[in-house]
């Protein structure tokens, strides 16, 4: 039996233990900084694109134009999927949830690509690179298989998050609903060792291909501990029904102690810092585009929280404007999780990658709760 008084601390969920190493993304809570590869995500938010920022995921640094330029050429010669797994998506059930059909499709491109990735560098960079560009022509199709509509075919003459928005509707978005996307994705591409991002370098370490390790993190994303806070902001927003009843919901809220979603982070002790950068682009799109019911809501509760609970320290985080924002896109709710799941692929491959440059195979202990030498009771007698 194990000396009690010798043993590790036992730690629930792992909380503050220091699981990996890694040069892929940088959070301080405490200060609101979130870095990819050293990098400020506001700077990134404001001056980079998705295949930019996971450029810099994958390989460590900024690429030059040529390698720029490369990289989104080989992304878009990758868009296409396999027809097997397209006849697979239009046999989904069409009320079975896009997380699960995600996953599953991920998963399946390991029957059709050389699993050979934790093995193989080369080819462990082209499977990034298709898991990447595919997961997006997977969603868009999974999407419209729950309206009952076809596949729509990706371009090659748009960005990833233009093209995406294409596939999902059937029509080029406007510059400024790409653009936000486009960085909404930027914002949700990496941060740290997540449960998802555990998941997928836990996966890794047993040398599974990059098809199943992304697929198993894209399900640890799919929980609701996890994943889709920002649907829950809608419910919030939903149940308050009108914005001249926010304010009176609001200072209940604040009396009684209830949880008021979108505002405050497990991580952030301070404002999101990716909430600043897409709290300023849905403001230009309700400017340009007309608003909304439930963002006009959302307006009267970000002041009168900034007002209350800012001194506090709890701020709207990225998930309160998220939502509001990928409505007035045509996104329905039930796919807010995956996209942000197609976000955070990038980030899932970076961590991949280097987790196979020093690998070993993640084995924690247990701490045993159980009794010992316990009598095996025969049937008739139990």
């Amino acid at each position: 039996m194990t000396d009690q008084a010798t043993s590790p601390a036992f730690v629930p969920g792992l909380a503050g233990v220091i699981a990996a190493q890694s040069d892929v993304g940088f959070v301080d809570g405490e200060n609101g900084i979130l870095e990819y590869r050293g990098i400020r995500i506001e700077e990134l938010a404001e001056k980079s694109t998705f295949e930019e920022t996971a450029y810099l995921l994958l390989y460590g640094k900024l690429p030059k134009r040529a390698e720029l330029k490369t990289f989104e050429q080989q992304l878009k010669s990758h868009r296409q999927v396999k027809p097997e797994i397209l006849d697979m998506i239009s046999r989904f059930p069409k009320d079975g949830h896009p997380m699960a059909a995600l996953q599953t499709c991920v998963g399946a491109m390991g029957l059709y690509y050389p699993r050979t990735g934790a093995v193989n560098a080369a080819e462990r960079e082209v499977a990034s690179h298709r898991i990447i560009a595919q997961v997006a022509t997977m969603l868009a199709a999974i999407a419209r298989r729950m309206q009952g509509a076809s596949a729509v075919a990706p371009r090659e003459d748009l960005g990833h998050a233009a093209n995406f928005l294409y596939m999902l509707n059937n029509e080029e978005p406007a510059e400024i609903l790409a653009r936000t996307l486009d960085v909404a994705m930027i914002l949700h591409a990496e941060h740290t060792l997540n449960a998802s991002t555990f998941t997928c370098r836990v996966v890794a370490s047993t040398e599974a291909d990059p098809y199943s390790a992304v697929s198993a993190a894209i399900g640890s994303l799919g929980g609701p501990l996890h994943g889709g806070a920002n649907e829950r902001v809608l419910d919030m927003l939903e149940a308050i029904g009108q914005a001249d009843k926010a304010k009176a919901w609001f200072e209940d809220a604040v009396a009684h102690k209830k949880k008021i979603m979108g505002l405050g982070h497990r991580v952030y002790k301070v404002k999101d810092p990716r909430a600043f950068a897409l709290q300023k682009l849905a403001t230009r799109v309700f400017e340009e585009l007309g608003t909304t019911p439930l963002y006009d809501i959302a307006k009267v509760i970000e002041d009168l929280a900034a007002e209350r609970l800012g001194p506090k320290g709890i701020y709207p985080n990225v998930d309160f404007f998220s939502g509001t924002v990928y409505l007035k896109m045509g996104i329905e709710r039930v796919l807010f999780t995956p996209i942000f799941a197609i976000a955070r692929v990038a980030g899932y491959l970076g961590h991949y990658d280097e987790q196979m440059q020093d690998n070993k195979i993640f084995r924690p202990r247990q701490e045993y709760m159980g009794t010992h030498q316990a009598p095996y009771i025969p049937m008739d007698d139990r």
